[in-house]
Formats: structure tokens, sequence, C-alpha cells
């Protein structure tokens, strides 16, 4: 029977899955196979699809979808949330403090060589004060579970966060696929996204703005691997959706063009890397960006969204000292757990990563996608000397973390249900106001048996997340 799979040790389905389990119970399998067929023929002729770089036989790829939902009870939802809004808020209060006066600094709790040496610190940034005071406007915390109450966050995504069209997209899926699971299981909703994104957005218009904030979303063009999520958020929204040349300065704002002429733009959602934002301030190759879009942005004629230079906020360097950052500026302990993490770059710990290779993740500091990392336990005895190479070489370019008992869900495969490793990204907004925290977030998976890597570029798939109603 394929509720079996919904099972804890002690053989009972779990308090979460019983409502579901108690309809998997009379379901064929059948049905669900061909539900499933029907789903990936959906993402198909929707175009849901991204681009793999560097693959040129295999530039576009569905992303494989799992129509087994994964669901979080109400109380464990709580308990994350709180987790969340204090991490955010800690994110927010330490990048306006190390590009202002920089008192964690200046109080030991962070090394200044950490900042002053760090590539994603962005010395144009010092001193400028963003619209609302919010620079992670968006924020994805990349969360994991290894025990019945026990959560982890691996990672804090607040320069371009992706993955949010996914988390939407499942759901549509799920309540065409699905609809009678919806009528009789009461599953928060996650539609609304789009138009608090779009609000969120909206109340951190500057100040030069004078009535309903124009929006618009800045994407790198097709070729992008998200770029059909960033079609899809602008449609959503009701945002125009630009690339670098569509802009322009016009009197001390940034302008679109449009078929009346250039209009004023009060906000930018940017899935552009700071790098290649603004050619006359950061990379004078970039075609990319908008000339000129940085002074405009420090005379406070614009609204950015994330704000350039939020990178340090979640270099992986620094994640190591985020306990101190929350209790620094919260005041509190963190609610959320740290994983355990070597700075390759100190003697004495990459002494222990070296020895220990085999049993660690190994990660790049700048890296992510799941590109430039090592899984000790899952590589080969050649995989390994090849990256302790690397780690002799430029040490401080990489972090080490042990392999975590990562939870599992179950997916639908040919033999019936089986359990994968996941990974759940929860979805921020922030405006001056408000934290709003989406319920549930998109759940990764690794879709190969015993595999920890999660990320759709290394082959992992995703699901429905469902957050009960109280």
């Amino acid at each position: 029977m394929l509720v079996t799979a919904l099972a804890d040790k002690q053989g009972s389905v779990r308090e979460p899955y019983a409502g579901y389990g108690k309809w998997l119970d009379g379901e064929n399998p059948k049905r669900i196979r061909k539900k499933a067929a029907q789903a990936e023929a959906f993402f198909r002729t929707t175009g849901i699809t991204f681009n793999v770089y560097g693959e040129e036989d295999a530039d576009e790829r569905l992303i494989p979808f799992d129509v087994i939902p994964r669901i979080i009870s109400a109380s464990e939802w709580r308990k994350l949330s709180r987790g969340i809004d204090q991490r955010v808020r800690a994110l927010n209060a330490f990048l306006h403090d190390i590009y202002h006066r920089q008192e964690i600094l200046r109080a030991g709790r962070i090394p200044f060589d950490l900042i002053a040496n760090n590539d994603a610190f962005l010395p144009a940034m010092v001193g400028v004060e963003p619209p609302g005071g919010i620079y992670t406007h968006i924020v994805g915390t990349d969360i994991v579970r290894t025990g019945p109450d026990e959560f982890f966050v691996l990672e804090d995504n607040a320069r371009t966060p992706s993955g949010v069209s996914y988390m939407l997209e499942n759901r549509e899926t799920m309540l065409q696929m699905f609809p009678e699971l919806f009528s009789r299981i009461p599953v928060k909703e996650v539609s609304n996204y789009p138009s608090s994104l779009r609000r969120s957005l909206a109340a951190c218009a500057p100040d030069i703005c004078s009535g309903k904030p124009v929006v618009a979303v800045l994407t790198p063009g097709i070729h992008n691997s998200a770029y059909f999520e960033h079609s899809y958020l602008a449609d959503q929204m009701g945002a125009e959706l630009v690339e670098g040349h569509d802009l322009r300065v016009v009197d001390g704002r940034i302008a679109m063009r449009t078929t009346q002429g250039y209009t004023p733009i009060d906000v930018i959602y940017r899935r552009v890397d700071d790098e290649y934002l603004d050619p006359l301030n950061f990379n004078p190759d970039s075609m990319l960006g908008v000339p000129g879009i940085m002074d405009v942005y420090r005379s406070g004629g614009i609204t950015i969204a994330n704000a350039p230079g939020t990178g340090i906020a979640d270099d992986k360097a620094l994640y190591s000292y985020m306990p101190d950052i929350v209790e620094f500026y919260t005041g509190e302990k963190p609610l959320l757990n740290n994983v355990q993490t070597w700075r390759c770059s100190e003697p004495d710990q990459l002494q222990y990563v070296l020895d220990n290779l085999a049993d660690l993740v190994v990660k790049e500091v700048h890296g992510s996608g799941g590109y430039g990392m090592l899984v000790g336990p899952a590589a080969s005895k050649k995989e390994v000397e090849a990256f302790r190479a690397k780690l002799i070489e430029n040490a401080s370019n990489y972090i080490a973390q042990p392999t975590l008992a990562l939870s599992t869900v179950p997916i639908f495969t040919k033999k019936g249900l089986s359990p994968r490793h996941v990974d759940l990204r929860p979805f921020v907004l922030v405006s001056p106001n408000r934290i709003e925290i989406t319920p549930g977030g998109l759940t990764r998976v690794a879709m190969t048996e015993g595999s920890l890597v999660v990320n759709s570029s290394q082959g992992g798939g995703t699901k429905d997340t469902w957050v009960l109603e109280e």
C-alpha cells in the first residue's frame, strides 16, 4: 500500500500526513501515475524550464516535479516562521551597519578582514541609505530538517533568490491534478504571492515617487537560467519586464522606453548581479545593466530590490558568524540553528578539513547552484584528492560542513513511493513596516536515491509544499 511510505518508525502515519494518508489509501497507483504524466506535460506545454550553462546540446530542461506533497504542520510552521523572521531582521540590520557605522566590527564580533577583503562587499554602498532602510526586499532561506523538531539553516539567499515561480506553478499544478484534496485538507494559500510582492515592493518606493509606484523587473534576458521566473513574476505582478537597453537616465530618474516615450520607474526588482548592474560604476564591459543607475540610486531617485551589496550577507564565509550576527542585532539567541562550519581560511580548521575530507561537504565561498562543491561521502577517491589540491591552493575560497542526516519525504517512482532527501526554501518579503513569509515555500528534492544534492542544475526536482491551517 502506498500509504505505508508515510509512516514513521513506529508504523503510524505521521500526524501532518493523516488527512492525506486517508485519501492516498483509497487511490489507485495507476491514477497517480497518470496524473504525474499529465503534470509533466503541463510543465512542458507551459514552458516551465531552466537553462543549463555549459551544455550546448541540452540548454533547456524541465525541473522534475513530484506529485506527492511535502506537508508541514501548523505548529512546525509557527516555529520556522519565528526563526526566519528573526534571521531576516538581523540580516537587514547587519547590512545597514556594515555600510554605515560598522559597530559589529568595532565590537570584534566579526573579523575586519572578512569584510574588507570580501568581493561581495560593495564600497559604492558605504553611506547609502536605501529607501525605507530595506536592503533585502526578497529573501530565500534554505532550511533542512534533521529530526522531528530540529531545523538548520543551510544558507541565506539575500541577493537574487530564485525559485518562487516553481513554488507557484507546483501549487497550480496540484490544484488542477487533485482538486478534491484541497476541499478536504486545509492548506494555506500561496497564490497571493505575486500581489504581495507587488505591494511589498511598492511600499519601498523612494520619496521622490508621487502617486502609484511604477514597478519593473530587470532581467539579463532570455538566455538567463531563471528567465522563465523573471517573465512569470512580471506578468503576475502586472509589472514591466525590461532589459538594460530598455532603460536610461532621464532628468535624474531611471526611465523605461514605451510607445509614448520614456516613463520614470520607481522600483526595479533586479535579477542582474551587482557586477553587471551599472557599467559606469562596476564592470565597464557589461551589456546587461543601466549606465548611471547607481548614481540615481545614491541620490534617492529609485529603489533597487534587492539593494546592491546585499551579497555580503549571504556570503558563505560569513555564514558561520550568523549566530553572533543574530544575537548582536536582536539581543536574542538564534531560534534556528546554523550548521557547524569550518572556515578553511583558518589554518587549524583547514587541517581538520583536510584530515576528514571524505566525510565532509565542502563549498565554494561564492558558489551557488550546487556547483564547485564536494560531497565527501558520495565522491570517489580521485575526486576527493582533486579537491584536496584545490583546498591547499586556495583555502580561503572554501568552507566545510558535516554531512547532515537530512530528513526524507516520499516521492512517486515506478516502484511506488520511495524516500528522498529534501530542503526547503521559504520566501520572505520585507518592507518598512512588515515582514511577510509565504507559508511553505519551495521544496527541492534530490531525485537520485541517497543523493544529498537538491539543486535543479544537479538533477534535483521539486514538489508542492503544504502548510496546514490551524
